[in-house]
């Protein structure tokens, strides 16, 4: 039995205008008043989410939100943390050397602010995420020691990051950390091990249930492992073609209420 739905943010529940439909709003609205679990999954941190969180009304005391790709699991009303994984400034020390090697930018995130590295050119990410601290920073000066990272961020250009990003990056990088690309123009470096799915499951633990009661909604690298792990893996008509190899059914697009349109279907007697 589904008792979670799981959905990605960017090309997956919303449209290109970065909007919930009114479709998609009515529907997960509707299914979390009969007590299933709506979870947002996103590489953001939640107060970049935060107004997607309140249009669905998901800020019950019993409400969780997985963030930076299954970095840190966390609770919408208290913040206070379920799960967190992070990486070491020595761990990302790879990734800013591959970055000022090639002359591309960087962007490095802890669970609170975004540090712009001033050591290469600026990356667009300023455009991309919203509510959240931008501090300027050269790498060298980041804290080290105990302190944890989320993540590394390459925000290019969606043709340079085509063009240019994705085919220099090697493979002792990859083996490093975990490189996926979470849009066009957005290239993260996760800590090994993490992803969305590494995030759903101790959430699921949390409520004693297993991926048999979750149902998944993506479309790019970074939602794979969430659409392979659950019992109900669902991929987006403008997904990527490995994502929907891993998944068990399509929906049509992102642009297309698609969310709605599989939802309306499969919940029929809850509608």
């Amino acid at each position: 039995m589904i008792k979670m739905i799981a959905l990605d943010m960017d090309n997956t529940l919303l449209n290109s205008q970065k909007e919930i439909s009114p479709r998609n709003e009515a529907v997960l609205k509707r299914l979390h008043e009969q007590c299933i679990k709506i979870v947002l999954c996103t590489g953001r941190p939640i107060n970049a989410i935060w107004p997607y969180i309140e249009q669905l009304g998901l800020t019950t005391a019993d409400d969780y939100t997985i963030t930076f790709n299954g970095g840190l699991v966390v609770n919408n009303q208290t913040r206070a943390a379920l799960s967190e994984h992070g990486i070491s400034k020595d761990k990302l020390q790879a990734v800013f050397d591959f970055a000022k090697q090639h002359d591309f930018s960087l962007d490095v995130l802890d669970f609170d602010r975004v540090y712009e590295i001033m050591d290469m050119p600026r990356s667009i990410y300023k455009t991309i995420l919203k509510n959240i601290e931008f501090k300027d920073a050269h790498f060298n000066d980041l804290p080290g020691g105990d302190h944890v990272y989320a993540k590394a961020i390459m925000a290019i250009p969606a043709v340079k990051m085509s063009q240019e990003v994705l085919p220099a990056v090697p493979d002792e990088l990859r083996q490093r950390v975990n490189v996926v690309q979470s849009q066009p123009m957005v290239l993260e470096f996760l800590p090994n091990g993490v992803n969305k799915s590494v995030g759903l499951r101790a959430l699921l633990e949390h409520y004693g249930w297993d991926f048999a009661n979750l149902m998944t909604f993506g479309d790019a690298d970074n939602d794979y492992e969430m659409i392979r792990d659950a019992g109900d893996g669902v991929v987006m008509a403008n997904g990527l073609d490995n994502v929907k190899k891993a998944a068990d059914h399509l929906t049509k697009s992102n642009n297309e209420d698609g969310v709605a349109v599989y939802l309306e279907n499969f919940f029929a007697t809850l509608m």
